[in-house]
C-alpha cells in the first residue's frame, strides 16, 4: 500500500512520523524556558509586593497567602502570553548550543528507525 507524503518527508526523504522525536525535544526546551520565565516574573512580582508604602488596614496571613497565589497564577499567565519574551530568547539560545542539536539530531535518527522498522513489519507482515 502506498502511503502518502508528509511535507517533511520531502525535506528527510522518509514518510510522516519522522519529526515527533526532535519535535518533543523541542516541546520539552520550550516548556523549560516558560518555567525559568514564570520563577523569574513570581520571583520579580514578590520583590515588588515587599517595596509597600503603607500597611493595609485588611492584612493578615491569610491576605498574604492568597495574594501570593494570585502572584503565582499571575506570573504564569504571563509567562505562558511570552510577555518580557524570557523564555522565547533563553529558547533560541539554548537551542542553538551544540549539546541541544544533538540530543535533537539523535531524537531524530531514533524517531526515523523506529518508523523504518514499522515500515518493514507492515511490508513483510511481521
Amino acid at each position: 500500500m502506498i502511503q502518502p507524503l508528509s511535507p517533511l518527508a520531502a525535506t528527510t526523504g522518509t514518510t510522516g512520523t519522522t519529526g515527533t522525536a526532535a519535535t518533543g525535544q523541542n516541546a520539552k526546551l520550550k516548556s523549560a524556558a516558560q518555567a525559568f520565565e514564570a520563577v523569574f516574573l513570581r520571583q520579580m512580582i514578590g520583590s515588588m509586593r515587599q517595596a509597600q508604602l503603607a500597611d493595609g488596614a485588611m492584612d493578615s496571613s491569610a491576605t498574604d497567602q492568597f495574594r501570593d497565589m494570585a502572584d503565582s497564577r499571575t506570573a504564569d499567565s504571563m509567562s505562558t502570553k511570552g510577555v518580557l519574551g524570557i523564555a522565547k530568547m533563553l529558547e533560541s539560545q539554548l537551542s542553538a548550543l551544540p549539546q541541544v542539536k544533538a540530543a535533537t539530531a539523535a531524537a531524530d535518527t531514533a524517531g526515523r528507525a523506529v518508523h523504518v522498522v514499522g515500515d518493514l513489519a507492515k511490508r513483510f507482515a511481521l
